[in-house]
Parts: structure tokens; sequence; C-alpha cells
């Protein structure tokens, strides 16, 4: 799949997600442990957002709440305008490890996302077919997942969280567990499988040149507990070069946020 050569029309049509001063505490027996504090954001509908911090910065456990598999001890998150309060098939999600069911094939993992009750998709198996040639899968869809690569595996699982057409995809580090040359070509599809499907994307990374790469606005998060540090959006031309200096300069300006150490070229 080629990397789209124009960025999709700006996200100018309000708020998708609108986070209101959302906390949560995990109970850890002893000592009770603040993951959020006072989060507020909002993600544009049909745009690209990604979200970096430090480990323990809550990024994983916002996500989680979005999708709704957490419950917030205040503040809430509006989808639509509407609160959240369970998982729903308007929010897909794909998760670091591939979680793909070893007993079924490509197909049967895929089509895995619309065994439900209220799919509402008319024909199912015509919407797998689609789904295997978004991502690239075609010859592959009765192969096992112990037959398939990293990378491939990934794919069956972004295809499987879109399989019902959720019009917000959510994704917690979904390639960190993949060579660097797999994960430029898994950049590449999934930013066209973006411009193909419109939805709104939300992407937990601590990768900041993947986070560069990718989003239209970076969310920086900083840990003891979670809030947002800062928001900046990204507006570099698609694709993007990472030896590009305007790019090299996004990068060094949040990795100087964030207290890492910035590299010289």
């Amino acid at each position: 799949m080629a990397i789209i050569d124009s960025q999709p029309p700006a996200a100018t049509r309000g708020k998708k997600i609108d986070i209101q001063e959302l906390s949560l505490v995990y109970d850890g027996g002893e000592e009770a442990v603040q993951a959020l504090s006072g989060v507020s954001l909002s993600v544009e509908e049909g745009s690209f957002t990604c979200i970096v911090g430090p480990s323990g910065c809550g990024k994983t456990t916002l996500l989680r709440t979005i999708a709704g598999l957490e419950s917030p001890d205040a503040g809430r998150i509006l989808v639509n305008s509407e609160p959240i309060t369970e998982p729903g098939l308007d929010r897909g999600m794909v998760f670091q490890e591939y979680a793909l069911f070893p007993w079924r094939t490509v197909r049967g993992n895929i089509r895995f996302g619309l065994e439900r009750p209220d799919c509402g998709c008319a024909d199912c198996e015509s919407r797998v077919d689609e789904l295997v040639d978004l991502v690239g899968l075609d010859g592959f869809e009765d192969h096992y997942p112990k037959a398939l690569s990293g990378g491939m595996k990934q794919r069956v699982g972004i295809a499987r969280a879109i399989a019902p057409d959720p019009e917000i995809l959510l994704m917690d580090e979904p390639f960190g567990s993949v060579d660097a040359r797999t994960r430029d070509r898994l950049h590449a599809e999934l930013l066209d499988i973006w411009a193909a499907t419109d939805q709104t994307i939300v992407f937990v990374t601590h990768d900041i040149d993947e986070a560069v790469r990718l989003a239209d606005k970076i969310v920086v998060m900083e840990a003891d507990p979670g809030r947002v540090q800062s928001t900046r959006t990204v507006s570099l031309p698609r694709p993007r070069n990472r030896t590009d200096t305007a790019f090299v300069e996004v990068v060094a300006d949040i990795r100087a946020e964030l207290g890492e150490p910035v590299e010289t070229r």
C-alpha cells in the first residue's frame, strides 16, 4: 500500500471526543495510585491524535477510559456530546499484544468483530473480504496466526477492530513489538486506512518520531500523577520524512519538553 500523498481534509467538523477534568485512582491496597488527574482535552472529528509521555503517565489508562473499559473517579468523557459509560461499537480498540484467536484463521479473526447481534452488516462475508483487501492480506485469508509475521498479525487486529465500522479507532502502542522496517510499512498502511475510512484515531505511543510521523495533534503527558503537559498541532505535509529539518525540529522540541536527550545531526 502506498503512503497517502495528501492530508485528509482538515478536521474542522467539531469535537468528536471531549474529555473534561478526568481523574482516576487505582486502589493499590495499602497505597492508592493516582493514574490520571484533571485531564482535559478534545479530539476533533476525523483527526489523528497521538498521546506521548513517560511510562506511568496514564496514556493507556486514558485510552481505556475512552474505550469504556475503565471508569473515572471524577470528570467525564463525551463522544458526540454523549457521556461514555461502557464499551460500544462506535469505538474500536487495537492492543499492543496481537490478541488473536489462535484457533481462527485470518478471516475468522476479522469476522469476530462482526459477530454481535447489533452488527447491522448486510453481508458480513463481503465485509470481511473488503477488510482483508484493505489491510493487504489477500492470499492469507485461510492462514492461522502462527503462520503470520508480527506485522501481519497486527494488520489482522486492525481489520478486526474496524470491522463494525467504528467512528473512533483507539490504538495502544500497536507497533511497539515489530521491527523498524515493518513499523515504517505499517505506518504507511495505517495512514492509507485512515484516509479510506475517515475515522477519528487516538494513538498511544512512547515513540516521539512515530507520533510526529502520524499525528495531526500530539498530546504530551507527564507522570505522578498523569496529566496533560501540553498539546501541539503538527501541520507538516504528508508524507513526512524523518530527515527533513522541520520534522527533526518538532521531534527535538517534544524531547526537550519531556526532558529527554536531543539527538544532534
